[in-house]
């Protein structure tokens, strides 16, 4: 064991000294200069032509120094996890170590929301005129509102068009909050708890996955910072973590079925999840790329296809029978995002200001992953690092297929946090995990306490 009581990471992916540290820290510098010059440029642009929509550039947020309930909290379980995690990950046994990581996770998340309090922090997320429960009483004919939800996405196609937040997901995502409330779990608290819940267990899919089909010594490596993930500032309250959530699973169920985990359950589950999650939101049909991934690693690819292409048709079959059509709704949404903000924001700085967005969601630690995860896909060695690269990789360039659609003009430190937790693992690549776990919580910590963010 390392001086951190953590196994020793495979052959190939360990620090060579001094030299390898120092790189790590230009790597991590450079994030921070992205996202320096992503502010100064975009005040100046903002101040100029007002053409960003956003108010602390490149963040939707606000300069709002505060303190509130959840700090003290959120200040302990930084401490426990940073003194505690690496070593912890190391011993449990494995199923323990995934509740563990909701635990902590849930824990870390809830504490971060509450330094807004209940009210902002949780309560009223996911009730402002953009979100889903805006709706709810609209949704009291569900075949009837699905044959006509199209309608109401673009702007002056219908007297009532949806919010912004209903027009810009298919409809499973509004689903969701309507059946919660028929289940009598209505408004947004329990909106919010919902998706804390939920979307706290995002990070034990990506474990599952890792685990199956790199290395476990790397995945209980990479456990401590996706329980203590910066990410967690916008996970707490946002329908975007229980998305990410649901991919996560897919993606899961995906790896044990290629490995020959039960492939016809587990291909089935797959596939009905991957529906879900293109149900849920039309930017997560990216996440195929991250299940070529698994394909591509995986030792059955053959014998669960076609278990999980059944699965993954009975969503789209249900909403298309019910007469909601994906893509041309999808068509619909297109017009609509270049009706509003989205036609007039700029690419030419939003597609790199997008990525600095992300270095405050994923942390200056995962930067220096990143950069040791690129050391081992270079090496091109059939090893546990290599495979356990490429699925992080795979991420990545979902992220930026995102970037260049231009479908993703800001806004993406919520958007984006599906993809941007599969980078987090990049972590486990780096030695010293205390420090760099300190640095995640440090920067978190601040996010919360200066900034009023939008979600």
């Amino acid at each position: 064991m390392t001086s951190d009581l953590l196994p020793e990471a495979p052959a190939g992916t360990r620090g060579a000294g001094r030299g390898d540290l120092r790189r790590d820290l230009y790597a991590a510098a450079a994030a921070v200069l992205l996202f320096a010059a992503a502010a100064v440029v975009g005040t100046a642009v903002e101040h100029r032509d007002g053409t960003l929509f956003v108010n602390w550039p490149p963040l939707l947020a606000y300069w709002s120094p505060h303190t509130g309930p959840g700090t003290a909290a959120a200040i302990a379980v930084a401490v426990v996890i940073v003194a505690y995690g690496p070593a912890v990950a190391a011993r449990l046994p494995w199923r323990w170590l995934l509740l563990a990581v909701w635990g902590a996770g849930t824990a870390w998340t809830w504490s971060l929301a509450l330094i807004d309090g209940w009210q902002r922090g949780i309560a009223r997320r996911l009730t402002t005129r953009y979100e889903y429960l805006q709706v709810i009483d609209d949704f009291r004919d569900i075949p009837a509102t699905l044959r006509h939800f199209t309608e109401h996405i673009v702007v002056g196609a219908s007297p009532e068009h949806w919010p912004a937040h209903v027009a810009g997901h298919p409809p499973a995502a509004t689903l969701t909050f309507v059946y919660l409330d028929r289940i009598g779990l209505g408004g947004g608290a329990w909106a919010g708890v919902w998706c804390i819940t939920v979307g706290g267990t995002a990070a034990l899919g990506i474990l599952v996955t890792l685990r199956t089909l790199a290395d476990e010594r790397l995945a209980r490596r990479a456990a401590p910072f996706l329980a203590l993930a910066p990410a967690a500032v916008w996970m707490g309250t946002s329908a975007d973590g229980y998305f990410a959530a649901v991919a996560a699973w897919a993606v899961a169920l995906l790896a044990l079925a290629v490995t020959g985990h039960r492939p016809r359950w587990t291909g089935f589950a797959s596939g009905l999840l991957f529906g879900l999650t293109v149900f849920l939101s039309y930017g997560l049909t990216l996440f195929v790329v991250v299940a070529a991934a698994v394909l591509l690693l995986g030792s059955e690819r053959v014998r669960p296809l076609p278990f999980a292409l059944a699965g993954f048709a009975v969503v789209p079959a249900v909403f298309t029978a019910l007469g909601f059509y994906w893509w041309e709704a999808y068509d619909l949404l297109v017009t609509r995002y270049d009706q509003g903000a989205g036609g007039t924001r700029p690419q030419a700085y939003w597609v790199w200001a997008n990525l600095a967005c992300q270095v405050l969601v994923v942390g200056t630690a995962t930067a220096a992953g990143l950069r040791r995860t690129g050391a081992a896909l270079l090496r091109r060695e059939g090893t546990a690092a290599f495979r356990f690269g490429v699925l992080v990789t795979a991420a990545l360039v979902a992220m930026l297929v995102a970037d260049l659609s231009g479908m993703s003009k800001a806004e993406t430190e919520r958007i984006w946090l599906p993809f941007a937790l599969w980078l987090l693992p990049a972590c486990a690549f780096l030695p010293r995990p205390r420090a760099w776990l300190a640095a995640q919580a440090v920067l978190a910590l601040l996010v919360n306490h200066l900034l009023l963010t939008g979600w």
